[in-house]
């Protein structure tokens, strides 16, 4: 029988990734960016424990978008108000904001619970092409 081994989260050490989401599908990005900072990547994946990496993913606003889907997909939002149904498409929302539609993308992708939070505040989402986390020496993923 194999033995069951946890890792503490000091005895992890984090390396800053970069992902330049230029062409690629939103889906293949949000499904590439939540195994990474989830930490599936690594063999010492702890289901309970934060042993993911931080990423920083770049030019956002030219994330694709497959089909239709630019027109006819829609982002709700809810205000809270009696009518407060407001409904954006999935193109608009790339131009106006792009950080909310790939956060959007990788957190429903995330485990539904508290840990899915600290996760997602290690995600850093640009517009462009420049990113203030040069300092970290990111490892650029392919996808």
């Amino acid at each position: 029988m194999r033995r069951q081994t946890t890792w503490k989260i000091k005895d992890v050490k984090k390396t800053w990734r970069v992902i330049d989401a230029d062409g690629i599908a939103l889906g293949r990005l949000a499904a590439e960016v939540a195994t990474v900072l989830m930490g599936k990547h690594r063999p010492e994946y702890t289901p309970f424990a934060d042993t993911g990496d931080p990423v920083v993913v770049i030019n956002a606003t030219k994330v694709g978008l497959s089909g239709n889907k630019a027109e006819q997909k829609m982002s709700k939002h809810w205000t809270g108000y009696p009518n407060g149904l407001r409904m954006e498409s999935y193109g608009s929302l790339r131009q106006r904001r792009p950080e909310k539609l790939v956060s959007d993308a990788v957190r429903r992708m995330l485990p539904k619970s508290r840990l899915a939070r600290v996760m997602l505040s290690n995600l850093k989402i640009y517009p462009g092409a420049e990113h203030p986390h040069a300092d970290m020496k990111p490892v650029e993923l392919k996808i």
